[in-house]
C-alpha cells in the first residue's frame, strides 16, 4: 500500500518497514490533508537501511552530454555505430543510493547505477548505463569493483554497504564469482518481472524515451502515459521472448523464437570479419541486401500489386546466392577457367569430411589443396560478388522480418495493438527499427503500432534496480502524502485487478 517502505535484510528477504502511513493519519484527524511533495529532508529521513530509499523522479529527463569524469565504456572504447545510451538526470533526488543493478544475458551484461554529479553544484544525480560482452564478464565485475571503491564519492555511502541486484541467466551462472570478487550481497531477481517493471517505468515516467519509427519521421516521441495496459513486449536479446502484460506485474510469456540477436551475431561471426556486434551493425548500414536477396521484382519484373507486394519486397533471403554461384561457374566454363569435370570433382571433394588430423590446408588429404586451381579461381570469383556488408544487411533483414511477423501474429492472437520492442539487439539501429515497424504496420494494415525505447537494452537492469526500492519506487505519487494513491495502485484500479496480493511482491 502507499506509505509502506521495504528494506533488505541479510538473507536477501524483503520485509515491511515502519514508515508512517499518511493516509491513516489523515483519516484519524477527520479531514484530508493537502497533497504536498516530500522534501529532501523527509526523503532522507525515510532511510532505515542504506538500500531502502525513496528515489525522487520528479523532473527526470534524458541528458545529451556525458558527465565529466564518467568511466569509459564497458569495452574501454567509444561506442561505435552512432549508438550511445544517454544518462537519465534525477534533479530532485539527493538521498543515498547504495546499490547497483546488472542484467547478465547470453551475449551482453547491462549495468545500471546512480551517481552524484561531482562537477556540478546542482542537486540530484544521474542513472548511468553501461554494457559489457558477457564473454568478458570479468571486465564487468572489475567495473563494479571500481564503483564499490568510489561509492562514497559517487553516492555518499560506504563501500561495505554496496549491494548488487542481479537478473538474467548470468545472475545464476556468475553468482558465486560476483560475490567472491566483490565481497558484497548479491540479490537475484526474476528476469521477466524485471523487464516489465523497467518498461513500465520508462513508459510512464521518462519524457522523450518512447518513440515510433518511420523513414519519414525517424523518432516521433510518445508522451509518458499512465493508461498503458494491456500491451505486448517483444524482448530481443540472444533469443526472443514475447510477453503479454495485462497490468502492473501481471504478465505471461506467450511466445518467442530462438532466432534473435545471438543468431545474427553468430552467423555474421562465421561469414564476415567483424569482431563485435557494433561492427556488424556498421557493416549492415553500408551494405546492399539486393545483391544477396531475391526480390519480388527479380521474379515478376515488377510489383505484385494484387496481393500488395512491391517489387522491392524480399521474396527470399539470400535467394540470389546459389543462382549467382551457378552463373559464376558457368562463366568459368565458357571462359575455359574450369571444366565440367573439374566442377564435379571439386563438389565431390568438398562433400567429403575432412580428417581430424588434418591441421593445415597444405596437407595432401585436405580438400582445398586438391581442388583444381581453375575451380578455386571460379569459386573465389563467385565469393567476391558478395561483400561482408551486403551479407550483414541481408541477414539483419532476415532476422528482423522474422521477429516482426511473429510479433504481429502473437498480437493478433491476444488482441494487443501496442507492441514495445526492447533488448540489446536493436541498439538504435535505423534498419532494424524500420524493418520491425514496417512489418507491424504492413501485416496489421496500420491497426497496430510498434514502439521503441532509447534505453531498450536496459529494461531488465532498470527493473532490478527498482526492485531494491520501496514498492512505489519511480511512480509519480509515491512521494505524495494524503489520500491520493500511488500510480501503480491507480493503474491497477483502472484495469480492474482485484488480485493485488497475487501480483505484487
Amino acid at each position: 500500500m502507499p506509505g509502506d517502505t521495504y528494506q533488505a535484510v541479510g538473507s536477501g528477504a524483503v520485509t515491511a518497514g515502519e514508515a508512517t502511513d499518511t493516509k491513516d493519519t489523515a483519516t484519524a484527524t477527520g479531514r484530508p490533508r493537502k497533497e504536498t511533495v516530500t522534501s529532501t529532508a523527509e526523503i532522507d529521513s525515510t532511510i532505515i537501511h542504506p538500500g531502502s530509499v525513496r528515489i525522487n523522479v520528479k523532473g527526470a529527463f534524458i541528458v545529451d552530454t556525458p558527465e565529466p569524469g564518467t568511466p569509459a565504456n564497458g569495452n574501454g572504447t567509444a561506442t561505435t555505430g552512432g549508438y550511445e545510451t544517454k544518462d537519465i538526470r534525477l534533479p530532485n533526488h539527493t538521498a543515498v543510493v547504495s546499490h547497483i543493478a546488472v542484467d547478465i544475458g547470453g551475449s551482453l551484461a547491462k549495468l545500471v547505477y546512480f551517481s552524484r554529479e561531482a562537477h556540478s553544484r546542482e542537486p540530484g544525480g544521474r542513472l548511468n548505463f553501461q554494457s559489457f560482452e558477457t564473454d568478458r564478464i570479468d571486465d564487468c565485475i572489475e567495473f563494479m569493483r571500481h564503483l564499490k571503491d568510489k561509492q562514497l564519492a559517487l553516492n555518499g555511502s560506504k563501500p561495505g554497504e554496496l549491494c548488487v541486484m542481479a537478473t538474467g541467466g548470468g545472475s545464476y551462472k556468475f553468482y558465486d564469482r560476483i560475490r567472491k570478487q566483490l565481497g558484497v550481497d548479491v540479490l537475484r531477481e526474476d528476469e521477466m518481472e524485471c523487464l516489465i517493471i523497467g518498461l513500465d517505468f520508462f513508459i510512464t515516467e521518462i519524457p522523450r524515451e518512447v518513440f515510433t519509427y518511420s523513414e519519414t519521421d525517424p523518432m516521433h516521441f510518445a508522451q509518458p502515459d499512465a493508461n498503458i495496459y494491456p500491451y505486448m513486449l517483444v524482448n530481443i536479446g540472444s533469443g526472443v521472448s514475447i510477453l503479454k502484460v495485462s497490468g502492473p506485474r501481471t504478465y505471461e510469456r506467450v511466445g518467442g523464437t530462438s532466432l534473435g540477436g545471438g543468431t545474427l551475431w553468430g552467423l555474421l561471426s562465421l561469414l564476415t570479419p567483424a569482431d563485435n556486434f557494433d561492427d556488424m551493425l556498421d557493416m549492415a548500414a553500408q551494405g546492399d541486401n539486393t545483391k544477396v536477396d531475391m526480390l519480388v521484382g527479380d521474379i515478376y519484373g515488377t510489383d505484385y500489386g494484387k496481393i500488395g507486394l512491391k517489387s522491392t519486397t524480399i521474396a527470399s533471403s539470400f535467394g540470389k546466392v546459389f543462382r549467382m554461384k551457378r552463373e559464376a561457374e558457368n562463366d568459368g566454363e565458357e571462359n575455359g577457367d574450369v571444366s565440367h569435370d573439374d566442377r564435379e570433382r571439386s563438389s565431390e571433394q568438398e562433400a567429403q569430411p575432412s580428417h581430424e588430423h588434418d591441421t593445415s590446408s597444405s596437407h595432401p588429404n585436405h580438400p582445398s589443396s586438391s581442388r583444381p586451381t581453375s575451380s578455386r579461381s571460379a569459386h573465389d570469383a563467385q565469393r567476391t560478388r558478395f561483400t561482408a556488408s551486403d551479407i550483414s544487411r541481408s541477414l539483419l533483414y532476415a532476422i528482423s522480418n522474422n521477429i516482426g511477423q511473429i510479433a504481429y501474429l502473437q498480437s493478433q492472437v491476444h488482441g494487443l495493438s501496442h507492441i514495445y520492442f526492447g533488448g540489446s539487439f536493436i541498439r538504435g539501429h535505423p534498419q532494424t527499427m524500420n524493418t520491425l515497424s514496417y512489418a507491424i504496420k504492413f501485416w496489421s494494415k496500420g491497426q497496430k503500432q510498434a514502439y521503441f525505447l532509447r534505453h531498450e537494452g536496459y529494461l531488465g537492469a532498470v527493473g532490478a534496480f527498482l526492485k531494491r526500492q520501496p514498492r512505489n519506487w519511480g511512480r509519480r505519487g509515491s512521494f505524495e502524502e494524503g489520500g491520493e494513491p500511488a500510480l501503480e495502485d491507480r493503474l491497477r484500479g483502472r484495469n480492474g485487478n482485484a488480485n493485488d496480493e497475487a501480483v505484487i511482491m
